[in-house]
């Protein structure tokens, strides 16, 4: 019979001369490379919603105005003076640009420009005595300005308000460094970016009313510095900072919970809510950009 041999207790081994290797440790640049990636992914989105989703954003807008402005013209209840800001007035069609029943908006903000052309509030409504100004955008939600050089002297452009049909006749050309100049009392000015970029100065199309005018309103409100042209929305800056500030806490939440439960299961409960907050951050960072842009 063999006498009962101890054991002796396992010690851990520490890393060092002759134990197992360390594990490595973390290099910063993986943290920057990280943030790198997620920088770029958030530019490509907005790039993504500019270029693509905010033309549906657009022509959801468009759709819904259409048949509250159809509603008011057929009941003698659409605008003839100065309305709210937003407030659907006219329809525009431009054959030669393609462009039918487009609703056209009061207001020439950033925002107000991300729902279709916006009228000049500062100026009188297609049709009256004087010269009406419409601003369009020439990239983003929609592009409905963008082929605006394609228009050639004698191309047509009707607009029906509260007070009618009216139809004009493009006859002249200019830009930011060249004004339009022409002599006739009733006229339609369309105005975009002058580029696909962001754009720096304007192309603009002048048009003369065909016929009589019909009287204009009430005394037009005077414009403010978001009304004009390529000016950016500075309002929108505060909501940009706020709807931030709760996107964080989201994505964190989505990458705690991922950690904790099944990532198929975590990642689909979170995106919802990711996603309605990564498009209030879009539109908002996209107030802040050129209105005609």
């Amino acid at each position: 019979m063999t006498a009962p041999t101890l054991e002796r207790p396992a010690t851990a081994v520490r890393p060092g001369p002759g134990g197992p290797p360390a594990p490595p440790a973390r290099h910063p640049l993986l943290a920057v490379a990280r943030a790198a990636t997620l920088a770029a992914v958030l530019l490509l989105g907005f790039a993504g919603y500019l270029l693509g989703l905010s033309g549906l954003q657009e022509a959801r807008h468009q759709s819904t105005a259409y048949a509250t402005l159809r509603d008011r013209l057929a009941n003698a209840t659409a605008p003839t003076g100065p309305t709210e800001d937003g407030a659907p007035l006219a329809v525009l069609d431009v054959p030669a640009l393609g462009l039918r029943r487009t609703v056209v908006f009061e207001g020439t903000t950033g925002r107000d420009l991300m729902r279709g052309p916006g009228h000049r509030r500062d100026t009188v409504l297609p049709g009256q005595p004087g010269v009406s100004v419409l601003f369009g955008r020439s990239t983003a939600f929609g592009a409905p300005f963008a082929d605006l050089t394609r228009l050639k002297v004698g191309d047509r452009i009707d607009v029906t308000t509260g007070q009618g049909s009216f139809h004009y006749t493009v006859n002249t050309y200019g830009d930011g460094d060249h004004p339009i100049q022409d002599p006739a009392p009733n006229r339609l000015v369309l105005v975009t970016g002058d580029s696909d970029w962001i754009p720096t100065s304007t192309v603009l199309v002048g048009a003369r009313l065909d016929g009589d005018p019909e009287p204009a309103g009430a005394e037009r409100p005077a414009g403010t510095a978001a009304d004009k042209v390529l000016a950016a929305d500075k309002g929108a800056l505060p909501a940009l900072q706020l709807w931030s500030l709760a996107l964080l806490p989201a994505v964190a939440g989505a990458v705690l919970a991922a950690r904790r439960w099944r990532r198929s299961a975590a990642y689909p409960c979170f995106a919802p809510v990711v996603a309605a907050l990564l498009w209030s951050v879009y539109e908002n960072a996209a107030a802040l950009l050129p209105n005609v842009y």
